[in-house]
């Protein structure tokens, strides 16, 4: 007997669930709002050198005579450049002669155009230019932040419960985002924006799993990408308050207090049953119990209830005993590692090509704030499609179909001319939706092509894939200041590769899941004969095909 069997007297996602399910759900718009501040906390905005006669109150723009005697023409770029000026002779004389000179020196400070960010990271710490790879590099150690804190969050909670480690992280979450915002400078800022990085995954990840762990297998999907949607929901707040809060240190604190107002949930969130009886916690577990009963005007027989909590008495006594598979076992066989190798590489596109896009918006043309809000709406269309098709249309199918529409749009951008802004975002946004489709299929398509024994450590290692896409994506970013298609191209490159190596994958709707290392084996084997998941081979006559 399991703890699902249970659920079938307390209700699959009866009343108690939904609403801690809820409350659950409400932090992970703020992980989302942190994991894409930077894309405004570090606005790249237009910049010029600062000449030596410029105060620091000296507006961005200037005269266009004494443009032409002061700063050299990008030839490349086709406008002024804004990384090097003119080594003249700043006098009344020099400028009265008009004959400006050929040398020119690369910019000492800079002044920035202050229309439509008042100030930014970027800008307080002069990450332009030659510095320009110090915002990739902040982007990429927030992401580094997030691996590392699924690594060691989710340690802790598997040992000492979700309840504390979600509020620990809480905690931090709300430190690091009042420190990232008062620290003065630059290193102190991608510390602190590390740190929360590291807690959106003690935070986002292990309330997901308590949500996840209350509710029926029948009505996990829903409740996995509704989940998804509140997500979204932080994604179009991250556009909302930065559109009305123009200084970059003010907008830090304003994605950070809330998480004070998440506090409130020690005195009704609960631990985990699952965790409370693989623990052995048994006394616990059947106090939450009966409490979900009462609120869900459920009964659950007391035969019922006794045989669960004794099974997992003896489990958990037994469990320390058990040798646990590794990853290595994922690649010591031929198939399991070719499916394991290909999801691995799944997760490290998707993931990659999904920050990329959300974190590109600024070198797509146009207005900042429209495209972004328009690349996290997408993601409300994506969600909808999941929920129609996944169990209509199969979980392969989906997600190939949805990897090959993002990177033949992504790579379309390369035929549309450079002034037809408007069709270049919109392939980028056909792109966005189907990434962020393909991405809500793989959490569920991925988990259930490993066997039960090796699922969890097989998830986090691609979880660790999906973060290595997400650290690499900033940079490739920064290769828009070199040519702007490039990033999009690189993405759609990449998606496109991904769909077609998925169709490598055996689908595994309405199929049954291995369970051990053998059994996942031969999942999706193809031999000349049909073969199921236990190795017994199904010979078919031409009489049985009749």
């Amino acid at each position: 007997m399991a703890y699902d069997d249970i659920l079938k007297y307390l209700g699959e996602f009866g009343r108690y669930q939904k609403r801690i399910y809820f409350f659950l759900c409400l932090p992970a718009i703020f992980c989302v709002t942190h994991k894409l501040a930077n894309v405004f906390l570090q606005a790249k905005t237009k910049h010029r050198c600062r000449l030596p006669y410029e105060m620091d109150n000296s507006t961005y723009v200037m005269a266009p005579e004494v443009i032409n005697m002061t700063i050299p023409w990008d030839t490349a770029a086709k406008t002024w450049s804004s990384c090097q000026r003119l080594d003249a002779n700043f006098t009344q004389e020099y400028f009265d002669a008009g004959i400006p000179t050929n040398n020119t020196v690369d910019c000492e400070s800079w002044i920035y155009d202050t229309t439509t960010y008042k100030s930014s990271a970027v800008m307080e710490f002069n990450l332009v230019c030659e510095y320009a790879w110090l915002s990739a590099t902040a982007d990429a150690l927030f992401m580094v932040g997030v691996l590392l804190g699924s690594i060691i969050f989710g340690d802790l909670s598997d040992r000492f419960g979700r309840r504390p480690i979600f509020f620990l992280s809480l905690v931090l979450q709300v430190i690091g985002g009042i420190g990232a915002a008062v620290l003065p400078n630059y290193s102190s800022f991608v510390a602190a924006r590390m740190l929360i990085g590291a807690t959106t995954s003690g935070v986002f990840l292990v309330a997901y799993v308590i949500a996840m762990e209350m509710v029926g297998p029948s009505k996990r999907m829903v409740a996995g990408v509704l989940c998804q949607v509140f997500g979204t929901i932080g994604y179009l707040l991250t556009a909302f308050f930065a559109y009305f809060i123009k200084e970059w240190r003010i907008l830090q604190i304003a994605f950070s207090v809330p998480g004070v107002l998440f506090l409130s949930y020690w005195w009704f969130i609960p631990e985990s049953v699952r965790w409370l009886l693989t623990k052995g916690k048994t006394d616990e577990a059947k106090h939450l119990i009966l409490k979900v009963a009462k609120e869900n005007k459920a009964d659950v027989p007391d035969d019922v209830l006794d045989k669960l909590l004794e099974e997992e008495r003896i489990q958990a006594r037994t469990a320390a005993a058990v040798q646990k598979p590794s990853l290595l076992d994922l690649m010591r066989n031929s198939n399991l590692r070719k499916k394991s190798l290909n999801i691995f590489f799944q997760w490290f596109v998707i993931s990659g090509t999904y920050y990329g896009l959300s974190w590109n918006t600024s070198n797509l043309g146009g207005n900042d704030y429209l495209n972004f809000f328009i690349a996290g709406a997408v993601e409300f269309p994506a969600n909808i499609i999941l929920l129609c098709t996944l169990n209509r249309w199969g979980r392969k199918t989906l997600m190939c179909g949805t990897m090959l529409l993002a990177g033949a749009a992504l790579l379309l951008t390369l035929f549309v001319p450079y002034n037809m802004t408007w069709l270049i975002i919109t392939f980028a946004m056909i792109g966005k939706l189907g990434i962020t489709a393909a991405y809500g299929t793989l959490y569920i398509f991925s988990a259930e092509q490993f066997p039960t024994v090796i699922r969890n450590v097989a998830l986090g290692a691609s979880s660790t894939c999906a973060r290595v896409g997400g650290i690499l994506a900033p940079y490739v970013n920064l290769l828009a200041e070199y040519w702007q298609p490039l990033p999009l191209l690189i993405f759609g490159a990449l998606s496109l590769a991904a769909g077609v190596t998925a169709l490598l994958l055996p689908e595994t709707m309405n199929q049954k899941l291995p369970d051990t290392i053998a059994e996942g084996e031969n999942f999706g084997k193809v031999t000349d004969d049909k073969q199921d998941i236990n190795g017994d081979v199904l010979l078919e006559t031409k009489e049985s095909e009749k």
